[in-house]
């Protein structure tokens, strides 16, 4: 187990940028950076010993800076809160808060800075059985909108045995709410090869939250059976995606209610890709999964290669989209004196 830090270029506001490479002896390579505590790369080997990168990405921080406003958020940390809030308005102790809008009328994923282009300090931990980068920062009281300061850390761990971990703990001086989780978009036949279309999903979920015309819950759980949400044994995203298009619906951005009793990891979701026989697991803490098949993905990354429409697919564990307008769903506040922990473990192997 062992790591390398190189530096990785300049903000364009002249903030130096380090690129992080953890390896372990059985072929798996991650790299993570600091800005945005992003995960750039993942290369796994195939049945056929073939080392890959499967993660899509870009090559350098200017890259990931010349999207902006229409960076996909390809590997980065999302925060304070991954997903959609509507309206970019929540109430906490009798006070309304607002926040950016940078969705339509809705927030999303932490506003138009979040934390995907902000700059974290890095710490690596290394032990015989793994090594780790954490990144921590501080989001001050009023940033996008959210009270509190809020301490943040989130740790990428390389086991030996080809598990990347995730750890999320953040702490607050003043009641506010929290959801944070990873953007990464991954193919398994390798990041710039072809579609994900073929990957095979299951998805430990029997229910799932409706969404109305802007992708904000309407409150309720429905189950997924004899509908085209339903992964609970492995599909092949093919069918059910041409079958969305013919309801208008360019393919999937919905939350998935896990099927868990309590707050402790359990397996979430698993990804097969029959030609290469990569095998993703994805083991979490979080109540729920969010499926995004990468809809309106239209960019060149890594090396000039073209990611086009279902390129890569995102699997955001989180709490659910708008929670602190539904009094139903898990609560996302947290207050002084509480810490904030998630977890999600991504499993490699072959099949």
């Amino acid at each position: 187990m062992h790591y390398e830090k190189t530096f990785w270029g300049y903000t364009t506001e002249g903030i130096p940028v380090d690129l992080y490479t953890l390896r372990n002896d059985k072929k798996v390579m991650v790299q993570v950076t600091n800005y945005g505590a992003s995960l750039v790369s993942l290369y796994t080997p195939d049945k056929n010993g073939n080392i890959e990168d499967v993660v899509l990405g870009f090559d350098s921080v200017v890259d990931y800076e010349k999207l902006t406003p229409y960076n996909p958020f390809f590997g980065a940390t999302i925060g304070r809160y991954a997903n959609r809030i509507r309206k970019g308005q929540f109430s906490l102790d009798g006070k309304t808060y607002s926040l950016s809008q940078n969705n339509g009328v809705n927030h999303l994923h932490g506003g138009i800075k979040g934390f995907q282009k902000q700059i974290f300090k890095a710490t690596p931990f290394v032990t015989p059985e793994e090594i780790s980068i954490q990144f921590k920062r501080l989001s001050h009281d009023g940033e996008e909108g959210y009270p509190g300061n809020l301490k943040v850390s989130i740790t990428y761990t390389l086991t030996k045995n080809n598990e990347l971990k995730i750890t999320y703990k953040a702490t607050t001086d003043k009641t506010t709410i929290v959801n944070l989780t990873n953007h990464s978009y991954f193919n398994l036949t390798g990041e710039g090869n072809g579609d994900i279309l073929d990957h095979q999903l299951m998805i430990a979920a029997s229910r799932y939250t409706p969404v109305n015309e802007t992708l904000i819950p309407t409150g309720d759980l429905l189950p997924v059976k004899d509908t085209l949400f339903d992964f609970t044994s492995p599909v092949s995203l093919r069918d059910p995606i041409a079958k969305l298009k013919k309801l208008s619906f360019e393919g999937y951005d919905h939350n998935f209610v896990l099927d868990k009793n309590g707050e402790n990891i359990s397996l979430a979701a698993k990804i097969s890709e029959p030609l290469t026989g990569r095998v993703m697991e994805i083991y979490t803490t979080e109540p729920g999964i969010q499926l995004y098949t990468g809809n309106f993905v239209d960019t060149y990354g890594k090396e000039g290669k073209y990611y086009g429409k279902y390129s890569g697919l995102a699997l955001e564990t989180q709490h659910f989209p708008d929670s602190p307008n539904q009094q139903d769903f898990p609560s996302t506040i947290l207050k002084p004196g509480e810490l904030y922990f998630s977890q999600t473990i991504y499993r490699f192997s072959i099949s």
